[in-house]
């Protein structure tokens, strides 16, 4: 029998300062979020099984009406309910979620009326939360000039986050796009590049556990935020830089009052579980509008030339030859990328969707999101940027039959971009596409916010590694980092399995060379999660890759019913399993220089004496594709070298 929620409230007189404290609880009981407001400031807590996880930790904010983080008082109107609802969504690590939390708004006043309160919502692992703020007399709309809201870490916290860019730097001045490097286990006290860390943020609480932090909920309403350190253990919430945007458009937010602010989340744990298997993202926020038509029935596995062939791929011959190969591999979709418009031209574009279509095969278009806001020169340009030109454009898609866009080079978090986000895919909605975003901002609940959110990119992608051989030679690195902090927020459009040994067309040895195993492919398949995955595979795959690779990544599939964590660790190592339907697969990668071996406990995905096929390397990265019969302790042992890869599987 579940247990009973348990909600609780406490008011307790501090020794001689008249403190007032509430907790909520969640319904295991294991979660306590402890809200005070000592000398005149609202601050909260989280402990877990007794243990301190977020130590005591300021709240409130500084707004254009008032100075709310000072001379505050708890309020007496303090609200507690039981919340249970249960959603589907195709598109994210799990299906069907049923969500259970002790919810509860806790008020605080200053100068004798309520001016903002703080809404709890507080699951068995999770901690979301959120103001509300009031009008002040007469006045209906305030600017929020600063959060004070911060996240005191306890001693002994190491952390692994990725810096925040600064504006207007990169490629073409297109920063900040959230595509740069994690550092391991570092301590805690700096603040990464001078502009802070960007959402999510992984924390590891010395021998007690993890903890996540990021929000969820964002839209043109507000601000996308990011985390400032450099105050010791406390981090603080971070408004976009003022640079962003090429200085235009403020960094703090506006809102109509009373208004709700995003939800900042908070995952504690004492393994990695909750942390790969969260759902809160999508726990607290509800969709915006309905969706113009069925997308789940477009998600799936597409290709892309860009990736190994380049710009020079962007021909009518070579995006047809990718048609083809799409249809052999039996994908959904093949991804047009940049300059589309002028070396394959909207004419043959028609053609070209014309004669996918008879291949049962749609097309995706790249576009450029200026505007105004950086030198990008790669079209088309300036034609997402505009309502009016942008809604020409997709009714154009929508008459010749494109499936989606990739919207690409948007560099700023500041609330006119989360409009501009907005628009995008409320206009995009209107016309059937499905949209991925590139050089740009981490969803935020947004696949279930926006029904044709598909994916974002947000992450130091394959692109990267047609770049440089640095980035080739920290695949495995990175592949060990992304299933525990970028992608357990939201879809990574990472694009990536590679099978080509080198990057270019031709598959010869110069460029950038691959280091990683082909085993190693398909696991990542796996591991990175977007119901959209335009994977790096190439034409010539079908001929010089092993025969057992491209059968395993024509059936992979693209969409999830669960996720489970087994064992890993950010930077070193990680294995996990999905499950499509009523098969599991389960993946892993090794990023370290000795030999992972493991003993796996298969027992809650495979019956004893069941066949599966194992996907392994040798020790030379040499991948094989093996039937082995469960045994009847339903354990395997098992071995992945540096930079090799692991895949069980029944027949999919």
């Amino acid at each position: 029998m579940r247990k009973q929620l348990l909600f609780c409230w406490l008011v307790c007189m501090g020794m001689g300062t008249g403190a007032a404290e509430r907790k909520i609880s969640s319904p295991d009981g294991r979660l306590v979020v402890t809200v005070s407001d000592s000398e005149g400031k609202a601050t909260y807590s989280v402990t877990y099984d007794d243990e301190l996880f977020i130590a005591s930790s300021p709240l409130g904010m500084k707004t254009n009406i008032g100075d709310f983080t000072t001379g505050l008082l708890m309020g007496e109107g303090f609200k507690a309910s039981d919340v249970e609802s249960e959603y589907s969504l195709p598109n994210i690590k799990k299906s069907y979620v049923r969500y259970s939390a002790g919810r509860a708004v806790v008020p605080f006043m200053k100068d004798g009326r309520t001016v903002f309160d703080v809404e709890f919502s507080v699951s068995d692992n999770d901690v979301a939360f959120r103001y509300t703020v009031y009008p002040k007399e007469n006045t209906l709309c305030c600017v929020i000039e600063d959060e004070a809201t911060g996240f005191t870490m306890p001693e002994g916290t190491t952390t692994f986050l990725c810096p925040q860019s600064g504006p207007m730097g990169g490629f073409a001045r297109t920063s900040p796009s959230y595509e740069t490097p994690y550092t391991p286990d570092a301590a805690t006290g700096s603040n990464g590049w001078g502009e802070g860390y960007t959402f999510p943020c992984l924390f590891r609480n010395s021998d007690k556990g993890w903890i996540l932090v990021s929000e969820t909920g964002v839209d043109s309403y507000y601000c996308a935020s990011h985390l400032m350190g450099g105050n010791g253990n406390t981090y603080k919430i971070g408004f976009p830089n003022p640079g962003e945007f090429n200085g235009n458009g403020t960094s703090a937010p506006g809102m109509a009052l009373p208004g709700k602010t995003p939800w900042r989340t908070i995952t504690v744990g004492r393994t990695l579980a909750p942390i790969v298997e969260t759902t809160v993202p999508f726990d607290v926020v509800e969709p915006l509008y309905e969706a113009s038509k069925d997308y789940t029935a477009e998600y799936g596995c597409g290709t892309w030339s860009w990736i190994i062939a380049g710009d020079g791929s962007m021909t009518y011959d070579d995006q047809k030859r990718y048609v083809d190969f799409c249809a052999d591999m039996g994908y959904r979709t093949v991804l047009v990328d940049a300059l589309w418009n002028t070396q394959v031209g909207y004419d043959k574009v028609e053609e070209l969707a014309r004669y996918a279509k008879s291949r049962n095969v749609g097309l995706y278009l790249w576009y450029n999101s200026n505007g105004y806001w950086n030198d990008a020169p790669q079209g088309p340009r300036g034609k997402m940027d505009n309502t009016i030109r942008r809604r020409k454009e997709m009714q154009w898609m929508q008459k010749v039959g494109i499936k989606g866009i990739k919207v690409d080079f948007v560099g700023s978090d500041k609330q006119m971009a989360m409009k501009l986000y907005e628009d995008i895919l409320a206009d995009a909605n209107d016309y059937g596409l499905l949209v991925i975003f590139h050089g740009c901002t981490i969803p935020r609940g947004w696949e279930r916010m926006y029904p044709n959110y598909a994916a974002s990119e947000a992450v130091l992608a394959s692109e990267n590694m047609n770049f440089s051989q640095g980035s080739c030679d920290a695949e495995a690195f990175n592949a060990c980092i992304h299933p525990f902090v970028r992608n357990t927020v939201g879809s990574m459009d990472f694009g990536g399995s590679t099978l080509n040994k080198y990057y270019n067309a031709a598959n010869e040895p110069r460029g950038s060379r691959r280091v990683t195993s082909d085993v190693f492919a398909l696991a990542t398949a796996v591991l990175f999660q977007s119901p959209v995955q335009h994977f790096a595979m190439a034409p010539n795959n079908l001929t010089d890759a092993p025969t057992w690779a491209v059968d395993f990544m024509k059936k992979v599939p693209t969409t999830w019913d669960d996720v489970r964590f087994i064992d890993g660790y950010p930077g070193k190592y990680v294995v996990m399993a999905r499950r499509h339907g009523d098969k599991w697969i389960i993946s892993g990668v090794n990023a370290q220089d000795k030999t992972l071996k493991l003993n796996l406990d298969l027992s809650a995905f495979f019956d004893a004496g069941e066949t599966v096929t194992l996907y392994s390397d040798d020790a030379k990265l040499n991948g094989t594709a093996s039937e082995i019969k469960i045994n009847k302790k339903q354990e395997l042992k098992i071995s992945i070298p540096k930079n090799g890869g692991l895949v069980i599987t029944e027949e999919l």
